[in-house]
């Protein structure tokens, strides 16, 4: 391409990528980023070299007790393979989400608890808040027997009206309960990955405000200066709560 001053230049074209992390969180509660690189996608060849960059590092991964994971494709067999020791946690907010994405919305209520008629998008609204509700409140049970108890409870109550949601929340259902194994004073940490999320809404943000990196340099760079302010943040609550 040839800019105003006559310069030719080569012209660019922007790619999706994205950025596999790993985060360790410690018997004390304690978070840290491990390691984290860009892939084009997150396929299992592309895990696959992640954890092998890990153990490059010194991660010995017979000394890995738990990895808990969103609903990717391409980790699970990974895992299996790579951590034959370790137990799988699904992140249980990922597992809600999944299922309300599959809500029909058939057979809405057409009033609400105090008798008051609903418009079809309350109605909705109502279904979404009601069944979210329901769902999220299984993994208050004690243990893992009295949330199975619980999933139950929530099947019959919801299958006929939302089947679809109902199959997709129930398949794989076990890879939730992986978080009871451990001591309660954990469990909110290692029943989800929202400590990850939270650090790519933070870098999401940084990104927006760029709008496209000039490399994976410039991309990995931010993402650092991002997990290291989230460190220090969190450092300082910790101290503070001290």
């Amino acid at each position: 391409m040839e800019d105003q001053a006559g310069h030719i230049r080569k012209l660019r074209r922007a790619e999706d990528r994205v950025i596999l992390v790993a985060m360790a969180i410690w018997p004390n509660g304690t978070q840290t980023v491990l390691h984290y690189e860009i892939a084009v996608q997150e396929s299992e060849a592309a895990w696959l070299l992640f954890f092998e960059h890990l153990r490059q590092r010194g991660l010995q991964t017979h000394l890995v007790k738990l990895i808990v994971s969103d609903g990717t494709t391409g980790l699970p067999k990974v895992i299996r393979a790579l951590f034959p020791l370790a137990q799988h946690q699904r992140c249980i907010t990922h597992k809600v989400r999944a299922m309300l994405r599959h809500l029909g919305y058939e057979q809405l209520p057409h009033l609400d608890a105090q008798g008051q008629e609903l418009s079809h998008s309350e109605a909705k609204k109502l279904r979404y808040s009601q069944i979210k509700h329901d769902a999220y409140a299984i993994y208050k049970a004690p243990d893992w027997e009295e949330a199975i108890v619980a999933l139950l409870v929530f099947a019959q109550k919801w299958t006929d009206l939302e089947p679809d949601a109902v199959r997709t929340f129930t398949k794989d259902f076990a890879l939730t309960l992986s978080f009871y194994d451990y001591d309660e004073s954990i469990h909110s940490l290692i029943r989800t990955s929202n400590a990850l999320e939270r650090l790519f809404r933070e870098f999401r943000t940084k990104a927006d405000e760029i709008g496209a990196f000039p490399n994976e340099e410039s991309c990995l760079a931010i993402f650092f200066l991002v997990s290291r302010r989230d460190h220090a943040k969190h450092d300082r609550l910790n101290n503070h709560g001290e």
